[in-house]
């Protein structure tokens, strides 16, 4: 049976436990509320951004823009958005699962793999396996925009020199504060997404007319387009891992408060046995008195 003294103080140890990840949780719910309504803002310029490249994109002629050019897929380049920091449950290391299958699907199918990390955990994940041709760590806390713009031309810089023929964006799309899920994207070749929930009907297939010419727009368009994506990325990741830490603390100081509930019926049990030890020494030395 346990001491009672290391019953006390395991009950000690794990109410400061519970101080700590319920502090961790409010300061969490604190940095999402930030987070989650810079995402959501950006999400409406992204949706308008990606509709006028969906508009522009089918009359373009892809030879004249090298971003859009198609060639078989020799080499593919990941980019992979993580968080700096733990604490917040699965969130990471689902995104890095999912990396990892690509990884191995892409070169079970013969094609070379790099991979860019983008957040601390992903890079301490995959440095090991070398594939990682770079890395941009201690970012995710400070992010801004101009830290998006030198990954897309950095990555950008490689398809164009031949080193990737495909360039795929992974990261932990935010569902709700409950649910985030690894979500993949391609970025180069720029194929720009549809607009989700849009409705194709008579008014989106108006024809427009552009003032310049719609490939002068397009050659400012389509560096602004990496840029975009790869920041709308990193602000999922940003709101996803404050949600994901949120909940992992949440149930973290309920766990606390179940082993506390636990360990303090067995500090009941201890001191009842230590009472009832010292009582019988009692009456047996009250018996050995009158005998």
């Amino acid at each position: 049976m346990p001491n009672l003294k290391d019953v006390k103080d395991k009950i000690g140890g794990v109410k400061k436990t519970a101080q700590i990840t319920s502090a961790m949780n409010m300061v969490a719910a604190s940095k999402l509320r930030g987070a989650q309504q810079k995402m959501e803002d950006f999400r409406d310029y992204a949706d308008k951004f990606n509709g006028a490249m969906g508009n522009l994109a089918p009359s373009m002629n892809p030879s004249q823009f090298p971003l859009m050019e198609q060639r078989e897929v020799k080499s593919v380049e990941i980019v992979l958005v993580t968080s700096d920091r733990g604490l917040c449950g699965s969130f990471n290391s689902n995104v890095i699962s999912k990396a990892e299958k690509l990884i191995k699907k892409y070169q079970q199918e013969g094609k070379k793999v790099s991979v860019v990390c983008v957040g601390k955990k992903g890079n301490q994940k995959l440095k090991k396996t070398g594939l990682v041709r770079k890395a941009y760590a201690d970012l995710m806390g400070t992010f801004q925009m101009f830290n998006a713009r030198e990954i897309a031309q950095d990555v950008a810089e490689n398809f164009l020199t031949g080193e990737a023929d495909e360039v795929k964006v992974l990261f932990g799309n935010f569902i709700s504060v409950a649910v985030q899920r690894p979500k993949e994207l391609t970025l180069l070749p720029i194929k720009p997404i549809e607009v989700e929930g849009e409705e194709k009907d008579e008014a989106s297939t108006v024809a427009y007319t552009y003032e310049p010419e719609p490939e002068q727009i397009m050659e400012v368009l389509l560096p602004l387009y990496l840029n975009v994506m790869i920041y709308h990325a990193m602000l999922e990741v940003s709101a996803g891992e404050h949600a994901a830490r949120m909940t992992a603390m949440d149930n973290a100081t309920s766990a606390c408060k179940d082993m506390i509930h636990d360990l303090t019926r067995v500090y009941n049990k201890v001191r009842q046995g230590s009472i009832t030890a010292e009582l019988m020494d009692i009456v047996g030395g009250a018996e050995a008195l009158k005998g």
